[in-house]
């Protein structure tokens, strides 16, 4: 069977794991997450996700990668592997990173996360959950449904969804915090899994 998720973790020496990071949880600066896709983008993958989690003394700084307009599952733990020690030597410039980081590179696994419009744009068709700050459909701050399709422009883009009972709806994509594809094991085929291997 094909594996649905790869990881390749570089861990550097350093110190121990005194004191939380500072700032919200999870949050990466634009020029981090620019210096990641520049370099990603050389080797011919994209960003899928990045992710700052850990201690400030000790970060882990996870990143999500696919193929260039790939479908999920489109690298190998080689290819992460390749990315990480490429992007080893960027981020040890950087003073925001103690020498003491964990780097995670890894593929989106089967439940990818969709940020940008074009993640969206390829997920349509798909079964897809939508979580917000707030009440999306109903007083519900979470949906899942069948995505039809993305609409509108810059402030205006919002996702259309058709939901279990059929009915269709629209959530403006600013009000999306996080969203991901759903992933069913019943629609998952393992012979030709196997076929692919052989």
């Amino acid at each position: 069977m094909t594996p649905l998720f790869y990881c390749w973790a570089r861990v550097t020496p350093g110190a121990g794991d005194e004191g939380r990071m500072k700032g919200k949880h999870g949050q990466v600066d634009g020029e981090l997450e620019r210096l990641v896709e520049a370099v990603l983008e050389r080797l011919g993958f994209e960003l899928v996700e990045l992710e700052k989690a850990g201690h400030r003394s000790r970060p882990i700084l996870r990143v999500r990668i696919d193929r260039r307009g790939s479908e999920v599952g489109g690298v190998t733990v080689d290819e992460c592997a390749r990315a990480s020690r490429e992007l080893e030597p960027e981020l040890d410039e950087r003073e925001d990173l103690p020498g003491g980081y964990i780097l995670e590179v890894s593929s989106p696994g089967v439940e990818r996360p969709l940020r940008l419009r074009r993640d969206f744009e390829r997920a349509v068709g798909r079964e897809i959950e939508v979580r917000g700050n707030e009440s999306l459909v109903g007083g519900s701050k979470r949906v899942e449904g069948e995505l039809l399709g993305v609409e509108g422009s810059e402030d205006s883009e919002r996702l259309r969804l058709r939901l279990a009972n059929g009915r269709e709806v629209d959530i403006s994509l600013s009000a999306v915090a996080k969203a991901n594809l759903v992933f069913k094991w019943d629609d998952f085929d393992f012979g030709k899994s196997q076929e692919k291997r052989a």
